[in-house]
């Protein structure tokens, strides 16, 4: 059983998983000016990862895993309507980008995959960002 969160480090807690996004995201762009193109994902995936974290404790929705946070993003927030489909399509093509970069044997990404994942994850960011702040 986890222990319950004041509001007090609840606050400070979604506080921080959005400037780790954020910063997350910096780092994707060092990977991609570097030509790093499988670790741009990556961090693309973990700034999204964040900030989907920082959604569920704004909502006390608890998940332990990074497919538990991928389930819960949906049922509550795409399944819903409260987060664009194309956003759940980004925050599940991360997903599965990484897992397969992670995991997978000669997993490759590209500078165009990269590009066109990048404009998303921001996207999906903000937009989480404001669904916590509601």
């Amino acid at each position: 059983m986890k222990q319950e969160l004041s509001p007090e480090h609840r606050v400070a807690l979604i506080q921080y998983r959005f400037e780790r996004a954020y910063k997350t995201l910096e780092e994707a762009d060092y990977m991609r000016v570097g030509n790093y193109f499988n670790a741009a994902i990556n961090r693309l995936y973990y700034a999204c990862f964040y900030a989907a974290t920082g959604l569920l404790i704004a909502k006390g929705i608890e998940a332990d895993t990074h497919n538990g946070v991928k389930t819960m993003l949906s049922y509550h927030f795409v399944r819903t309507g409260v987060l664009s489909l194309e956003h759940g399509s980004t925050f599940s093509n991360l997903f599965d980008k990484r897992h397969s970069g992670d995991y997978e044997d000669f997993a490759y990404c590209d500078a165009a995959l990269v590009d066109y994942l990048r404009p998303r994850a921001e996207a999906f960011i903000k937009s989480v960002e404001s669904l916590a702040q509601e």
